[in-house]
């Protein structure tokens, strides 16, 4: 078994990627293989309603000058799909929406191509609008048709500067607990 995760952060190694970890750390563990894709500095544009996914029905996007259909190809081969954003003025990265209605519309095309996958999400905030965040990717997963695990808590950590997610306790507990849940999960489905 394998999960892809999907860091939209414009900060590489910053607080999703931080929390992103934490959850795959516990599917480690678990004998689960991980795989961290970090979209920093390789932007992925939106969508431009072409509609080619559903004349060529490819589970490809025909816009190829992003990595978005290496990312596809990536969720494809997993059985697991987690995603990670930043709050950006109370929503998800603008990588991440790009992600959200490209990759969507492609799935769709292609007969819901992943679901029935676990898919968890997990957002890092300053202060407030994490819920917004968290609501945008939760909704992408469950209208691709996904099998959503829960947590202690919504999948949220705060903090601004790189690390500072670290402190935030409740936020740490609650990512051991949707990989410890994202795991069992998998394995029952299997």
């Amino acid at each position: 078994m394998n999960v892809v995760a999907l860091n939209s952060s414009a900060r590489k190694d910053g607080n999703t990627a931080i929390l992103l970890n934490l959850v795959l750390d516990e599917l480690k563990k678990e004998g689960i293989s991980t795989e961290l894709i970090q979209m920093a500095g390789q932007p992925i544009a939106g969508c431009i309603a072409c509609y080619k996914c559903y004349q060529n029905k490819d589970r490809r996007c025909v816009v190829k000058k992003d990595k978005l259909n290496d990312i596809i190809e990536k969720m494809e081969g997993a059985d697991g799909i987690l995603l990670g954003s930043p709050t950006y003025f109370s929503d998800v990265s603008a990588g991440m929406r790009a992600f959200i209605e490209r990759c969507g519309f492609v799935a769709r095309a292609n007969d819901y191509m992943f679901k029935r996958k676990v898919g968890a999400s997990v957002v890092a905030v300053r202060r407030a609008g994490a819920i917004p965040a968290f609501n945008s990717m939760n909704l992408f997963l469950h209208y691709m048709q996904m099998v959503m695990p829960g947590a202690s808590y919504w999948s949220i950590g705060i903090g601004r500067d790189p690390g500072d997610v670290l402190k935030d306790e409740e936020g740490m507990a609650t990512m051991k607990t949707l990989g410890e849940n994202m795991a069992w999960l998998m394995k029952k489905l299997a």
